[in-house]
């Protein structure tokens, strides 16, 4: 087991790639805390976790909101590890079409919560001189596919993960970015499912035809925490199929769902 004795705080963990990435660290020995607005969904990823032996406190929270994030972090204690993946693009769209309250609550859930979370993150492991941090952006922060506001936030992810590789490696704390294409979960299946000539357009940009699944992006995190990835800081690893490799993409691209 490559994290016993470790603690790993996930955000975003009710649905899809981030209750793989709970239920991943927790097979791997990791003391996992679970933070998701969602309390159904989020207890359920304990049951599952738990169910299979691991360890897993799912905590209520609303991560673009200060207060909660501090509670949840109080509750949490010391961690090793932080996965900003909480995400939404409700109300995204085109600029000319997006209101601020759409704006606003997008770059709220998706990159304000990744500075207040790892603001408390940061307070745990500073004393220590450890700590590892893994920030999930998206294949839109280097293409500029679609999706206005939550293109901006992810690209800002980028940004502040090469800020925190920079500023805090000599406290021995490292910070990475995955960068995930179109991943099939069992939410955004289903929707595919019900939309088949969506799906078949997207697909279509990718070079090899298909999407990814949420265990591509849950080994890629357990590589990035784990001690065979001790000098690797800063870094942007890409998971898309070769989306981003592409040289021109089609401007009639279909929105991705919500």
């Amino acid at each position: 087991m490559r994290l016993q004795r470790r603690k790993a705080v996930i955000t975003g963990t009710a649905t899809g790639i981030g209750r793989d990435i709970a239920r991943l660290f927790a097979a791997e020995g990791a003391d996992v805390v679970a933070l998701d607005l969602d309390d159904t969904g989020n207890a359920e990823t304990a049951a599952m976790i738990q169910a299979a032996g691991g360890s897993c406190q799912a905590l209520p929270c609303d991560v673009s909101k200060a207060s909660d994030v501090e509670r949840a972090f109080a509750s949490a204690g010391p961690l090793d590890i932080l996965i900003n993946n909480a995400a939404s693009a409700k109300g995204d769209g085109p600029l000319t079409e997006l209101t601020e309250q759409a704006w606003d609550q997008v770059l709220d859930i998706c990159l304000k919560s990744v500075f207040l979370c790892t603001r408390a993150a940061l307070r745990s492991m500073l004393p220590r001189r450890a700590g590892i941090i893994v920030n999930l952006s998206s294949v839109n922060a280097l293409t500029g596919i679609n999706l206005s506001a939550y293109t901006a936030a992810k690209g800002g992810i980028l940004a502040l993960t090469r800020l925190l590789a920079v500023h805090y490696a000599p406290y021995g704390i490292r910070a990475n970015a995955i960068c995930p294409g179109t991943i099939l979960s069992d939410t955004s299946e289903a929707y595919y499912n019900q939309h088949p000539d969506i799906k078949a357009e997207l697909s279509a940009l990718y070079p090899a035809g298909q999407f990814g699944k949420v265990r591509d992006v849950s080994a890629a995190a357990l590589y990035l925490v784990s001690d065979d990835s001790t000098f690797i800081n800063g870094a942007t690893l890409t998971i898309d199929g070769g989306l981003s490799a592409v040289h021109r993409l089609s401007c009639a691209i279909p929105k991705l769902p919500e």
